[in-house]
């Protein structure tokens, strides 16, 4: 009889449950199982997708206007909120997820018609707003390094956050735009503990060359920032003064950070993760979670979903600022400049 087995080289969770939006349910017939079932391989779809520019209307993000170039992740980080968004397609929040992206191979040329419309007002445009830009096929795809090719030719500002030291590669198209204080990148970071960060995020850069790429970014004159997200209250918190002191020694000069957020499907495989993992703090982190949630493990209201409440949530908070002071990572988001956009190839007018 098979066993489920207690984790995956390489993959956030073993579960993949049923989608809550289909009713139909896929048993596997024993006859047909591969030899090697515990090591599902990632099988990329094409996504044909119109449009590109996603626009966002939320008061607790920082941005109106994002890309994403991937839809599902095969860093595999336990904790993501993204999962449930593959639950739209027929698909499930855990391995499904991890195994089965969508690549958006007509990204950069959707880019190039939005942005060559009249009617788009330059602004800055986030990449990585759902899943990472800069997840492992990337390497192969080659879709934000396009996009960002897109972006330097017309000067649009541009925003990125991601936890892959891949961002490098691109650092002679963002040092294009950051002569124009047109480029920003945030590194999240949620832990330096590499045997924690191998369990929670088993397909992501080490902390170490997080710290790496935040320190390449820094030398090459392009704003970086470290994003403390998420924040696992009582698995991660206490290390938040070494993550932003060590960032910023990494050469990072701004910060922020968000406490875990874990929405439908999410909240059950990150229990069922935290019970094949860290059993005995289990009860403690979910209570500390459910401390700052309303008594829930997610609690997404407006204004409150991306600090929480609470006595913890207010510790948080305050631990923040001042370590933020100490670190020297107390100045504001640095504006991005839309002064240098243009259209290539375009007529200068008159008036």
């Amino acid at each position: 009889m098979n066993s489920v087995p207690l984790t995956i080289h390489g993959r956030g969770t073993v579960d993949n449950p049923p989608n809550r939006f289909d009713p139909i349910a896929l048993e596997p017939d024993p006859e047909f199982v591969d030899e090697d079932p515990s090591a599902p391989k990632t099988v990329y779809l094409k996504d044909a997708t119109r449009t590109i520019l996603a626009h966002n209307d939320s008061p607790d993000v920082g941005f109106e206007w994002s890309i994403n170039p991937y839809r599902g992740c095969e860093h595999g980080c336990i904790y993501c909120y993204a999962r449930p968004t593959h639950e739209y397609f027929g698909l499930g929040a855990g391995l499904d997820f991890e195994t089965k992206v969508f690549a958006k191979l007509d990204a950069p040329m959707l880019l190039r018609k939005e942005l060559s419309n009249e009617k788009w007002r330059p602004q800055t445009i986030s990449i990585s707003g759902v899943t990472d830009c800069y997840q492992p096929v990337e390497r192969r795809l080659k879709l934000t390094r396009q996009c960002l090719e897109v972006l330097a030719e017309f000067c649009n500002p541009v925003g990125i956050i991601t936890k892959s030291h891949l961002v490098t590669r691109d650092i002679d198209l963002l040092s294009k735009l950051a002569k124009h204080d047109a480029a920003m990148v945030f590194i999240s970071v949620t832990t330096l503990d590499p045997e924690l960060s191998s369990r929670m995020e088993p397909r992501a850069a080490s902390p170490k060359r997080r710290l790496d790429a935040i320190r390449e970014l820094s030398q090459a004159g392009i704003r970086v920032g470290v994003m403390v997200a998420p924040l696992v209250p009582g698995l991660t918190d206490h290390e938040m003064p070494m993550i932003l002191q060590e960032c910023a020694l990494a050469g990072a000069i701004t910060c922020g950070y968000v406490p875990v957020r874990l929405p439908g499907a999410v909240a059950p495989l990150f229990e069922d993760w935290l019970s094949r993992h860290y059993p005995d703090r289990m009860n403690k982190i979910l209570n500390r979670i459910r401390s700052i949630r309303d008594g829930k493990l997610n609690n997404s209201e407006w204004h409150t979903r991306m600090r929480g409440q609470g006595a913890f949530a207010g510790q948080f908070e305050t631990l923040f600022d001042i370590v933020k002071r100490k670190a020297g990572l107390d100045k504001p988001f640095p504006p991005l400049s839309c002064e240098a956009f243009h259209r290539p190839g375009g007529q200068l007018r008159l008036w």
